[in-house]
């Protein structure tokens, strides 16, 4: 829920979190609906990995472990996993559906949303948001593959969620509430985080008592350090001009 180990150094092919295990219960007073009753290891997020894709990306988000209590074609339906994949400066920082929004000013372009009844990926761009062609999804023991050729691979920041899946919804979530339900998702409080497990730092316990969810990965903007970067080899560039300068000057 609130832990995120990276195990590949800065330098690897893949990026890789690990997320430790029994802690799919939210805040950790959330109780699983029992109408049809979830495993709470069929939500519990293990593991992510994002590595190149034919041109874009595959996922690989490991559970601890394997359900569908809704018996859906697929062979899985326990939950709904989301993904948001900041690519570029800026962003949308609302996590739609989850009651959860991005740490600092800024945001997701790409948002992959998968369940046992299907997957979609969209794009922001600006204020325009686009449905791109769906990712290729399957289930590989505990492990969900997600492969997305749409979405392009880098060292991007990454917020990921598992949420209860239901039939029931719009988007499929089951938005827990306080009202006692044996086919809810039980909480101290309505309209808390919607997911009920999350990736995050290990520090960060701000997702389930503020509603914000830092993100993993490149977490800062590429284009702020590079622009950064620049401005430090200006001065350098300009500072060694005016020695050079001041030698010419002085042997004269």
């Amino acid at each position: 829920m609130l832990a995120a180990v990276p195990l590949l150094t800065l330098f690897a092919a893949a990026l890789t979190f690990a997320d430790p295990a029994g802690d799919a219960h939210g805040d950790g007073g959330y109780l699983l609906p029992q109408r049809p009753a979830v495993s709470a290891e069929a939500l519990d997020l293990r593991s992510f990995e994002a590595r190149p894709f034919e041109g874009g990306t595959r996922f690989t988000v490991g559970f601890g472990g394997h359900q569908n209590p809704w018996e859906l074609a697929s062979g899985f339906s326990a939950g709904v996993t989301d993904i948001f994949v900041k690519t570029d400066a800026g962003g949308e920082r609302s996590l739609p559906g989850l009651n959860l929004r991005t740490a600092g000013e800024s945001g997701w372009q790409y948002h992959v949303q998968v369940s046992g009844a299907g997957a979609s990926l969209e794009h922001l761009r600006g204020e325009q948001l686009t449905r791109l062609p769906p990712p290729r999804v399957r289930m590989e023991g505990t492990d969900l593959i997600i492969e997305a050729p749409e979405l392009p691979f880098g060292r991007h920041a990454y917020w990921v969620t598992s949420s209860v899946y239901t039939p029931l919804s719009r988007d499929g979530h089951l938005v827990p509430t306080a009202t006692v339900n044996p086919s809810g998702l039980q909480a101290n409080a309505d309209r808390g985080p919607v997911p009920v497990d999350v990736l995050a730092d290990p520090a960060d316990r701000r997702a389930y008592t503020e509603g914000v969810l830092g993100a993993v990965g490149q977490t800062r903007d590429w284009r702020l350090t590079t622009l950064a970067g620049l401005g430090a080899l200006g001065l350098m560039l300009t500072g060694l001009s005016l020695w050079r300068s001041w030698q010419a000057r002085e042997r004269g």
